[in-house]
C-alpha cells in the first residue's frame, strides 16, 4: 500500500507520500487543476513498490489511500475517478491526531500532509470513505443546499426587518402577521413609513390583500387601514426617513429571495422526482419534497455507505452520546454533527406527529415521562431515522404497523 497526505489549500496542496512502515516516499507541494493532480499521479507511479508491476491499473489505484479534509472539489472527485480509496477526515479529528505527534502547537502545511498520510495509515479503519454517490444524489444535494441556504437568508433578513419596524413603525407588525406575504411586502414597499401608510386608501389595501389571494379582502383592508391610522410615537423626519429607506432595502431583498427561493424549489423537486429512493422517502410521514430531497441528499444514496441503522442515526446526529467515568455517567444530545441535516430530521420529526399515530403517541410518551420538546422531536427523529434505513435496506415504503408494531394509546 501506499498512503497519500493531502493539505488542501485554495490554490495548492501540500502531498507526502509514505509506505506501510510510515517511510517517507516522497513530499512535494503541487499546483490545484489538472496539472497537479497529473504530477500526484505521476509522483505515486514514481514510488510504486516493486511487485504493483504485475497488477493491472485498477488494483494498482485500490492499493492507493488517501487522506484530505474536503469531500468536494473537482480535485476529490479526480482522485475518486482514478480509483484510489480517499478518506475524507474532519477537521477536528486532524487536529487531535496532530497532538499526538506534536504537543508544541507547531503547525505546518507539511506537517498536516504526514499527519493525514498516517491517518489514513494507521487508522483508517475509523474513518469512513468518501460516499459513491451517484451523480443524481450529488445535484440534488447540491440545489437542496443552495435551497434551504436561501431560507435561511430569508429568515435573517426577516429579522431584521421586524427590528427595524420595531423601533420606529410598530402598527405594521400588528398590521401583517406574515412579513414575508406577498401583499405585507407590496404594501410596506409602497409605504415604508407610518406617515405614508397612513395615507394608504381601502382600494390600495385591496389591491395589495389580492396579490396574496386573501379571502374577505375588503374587511382585512378595513382592519388594515384601522391599525395603520393609530396613533402613534414618531420619530424625527430625518430619521424616519433613514428607516424608511432601510425598510425599502429589506423589502426588496426578501422579495428577491422570495422569487428565488420559489424557482429553486421546482429545480429540487425535478431532481428529486426523478430519483429512485424518492417514492420511499414521500411514504414517510410529515415528508414532502423540498424536505425529501434534503434528507436524500444529505444521506446520499449509496447502499453500502451506512452498515446499520445506528450507523445512519449518529451520520444524522439524532443518536445521543454517553460521557462515563467512574461512578459518573452522563447522556448528552450529539452537537457536532451536520447542521443541514439535523435541522432537516427536526422539522422533519415535527411535521410527522400530524400525519403518523405512532409517531405522536411516542412523542406524548417522551413527554409523560418528563422530557423537555427539543429533547422528544430529537427522540422521535432518531426513531424515524432508523424507519426510513429499514425501508431503504428492503426497498419498502413505510407502513405504519410495520413502524410502530406496539399498540400506541390514543390521543
Amino acid at each position: 500500500m501506499v498512503f497519500v497526505g493531502d493539505d488542501w489549500a485554495k490554490d495548492h496542496h501540500d502531498v507526502e507520500l509514505v509506505d506501510g512502515n510510515g517511510r517517507r516516499l516522497a513530499r512535494a507541494r503541487l499546483p490545484e487543476g489538472i496539472d497537479g493532480v497529473s504530477r500526484l499521479h505521476a509522483l505515486i507511479a514514481e514510488h510504486a513498490p516493486p511487485e504493483w508491476a504485475d497488477l493491472d491499473p485498477d488494483e494498482v489505484a485500490a492499493r492507493v489511500r488517501v487522506g484530505i479534509e474536503t469531500d468536494r472539489g473537482p480535485w476529490v472527485q479526480a482522485l475518486v475517478a482514478a480509483g484510489y480509496q480517499v478518506y475524507p477526515i474532519n477537521p477536528m479529528s486532524v487536529a487531535r491526531y496532530r497532538e499526538r505527534h506534536s504537543t508544541s502547537g507547531a503547525k505546518s502545511d507539511a506537517g498536516d500532509a504526514h499527519v493525514l498520510a498516517e491517518i489514513v495509515r494507521l487508522d483508517h479503519a475509523h474513518h469512513r470513505p468518501i460516499a459513491g454517490d451517484s451523480p443524481q444524489a450529488e445535484a440534488m444535494k447540491l440545489v437542496a443546499r443552495t435551497h434551504q441556504t436561501l431560507v435561511w437568508d430569508r429568515s435573517r433578513q426577516l429579522l431584521r426587518l421586524r427590528s427595524t419596524l420595531r423601533e420606529f413603525f410598530p402598527a405594521a407588525l400588528r398590521a401583517f402577521d406574515d412579513l414575508t406575504a406577498p401583499d405585507a411586502l407590496h404594501l410596506l414597499g409602497a409605504a415604508p413609513d407610518p406617515d405614508r401608510a397612513a395615507r394608504l386608501s381601502r382600494t390600495e389595501i385591496i389591491a395589495g390583500l389580492n396579490l396574496a389571494h386573501r379571502r374577505s379582502a375588503a374587511a382585512k383592508a378595513t382592519h388594515i387601514q384601522d391599525l395603520l391610522r393609530t396613533d402613534r410615537l414618531g420619530q424625527s423626519a430625518p430619521v424616519q426617513a433613514a428607516y424608511a429607506a432601510i425598510v425599502t432595502t429589506q423589502v426588496r431583498l426578501i422579495t428577491a429571495l422570495n422569487t428565488e427561493i420559489e424557482h429553486l424549489g421546482q429545480v429540487v423537486a425535478d431532481h428529486f422526482g426523478r430519483h429512485r429512493d424518492a417514492d420511499r422517502y414521500l411514504s414517510q410521514p410529515g415528508l414532502g419534497v423540498v424536505l425529501g430531497a434534503r434528507l436524500l441528499g444529505e444521506f446520499g444514496d449509496d447502499p453500502h455507505r451506512f452498515t446499520d441503522a445506528k450507523a445512519r442515526k449518529n451520520y444524522a446526529g439524532t443518536s445521543p452520546i454517553t460521557r462515563a467515568s467512574g461512578t459518573r455517567r452522563v447522556v448528552l444530545a450529539r452537537y457536532a454533527r451536520n447542521r443541514r441535516l439535523g435541522d432537516a430530521v427536526h422539522q422533519w420529526a415535527f411535521c410527522a406527529m400530524r400525519g403518523s399515530p405512532g409517531a405522536r403517541a411516542y412523542y406524548q410518551a417522551m413527554r409523560a415521562r418528563g422530557i423537555g420538546h427539543q429533547a422528544a422531536l430529537r427522540q422521535l427523529g432518531n426513531r424515524l431515522v432508523g424507519i426510513l434505513h429499514g425501508c431503504l435496506k428492503t426497498n419498502t415504503t413505510y407502513d405504519e404497523a410495520t413502524a410502530w408494531p406496539h399498540p400506541q394509546p390514543d390521543s
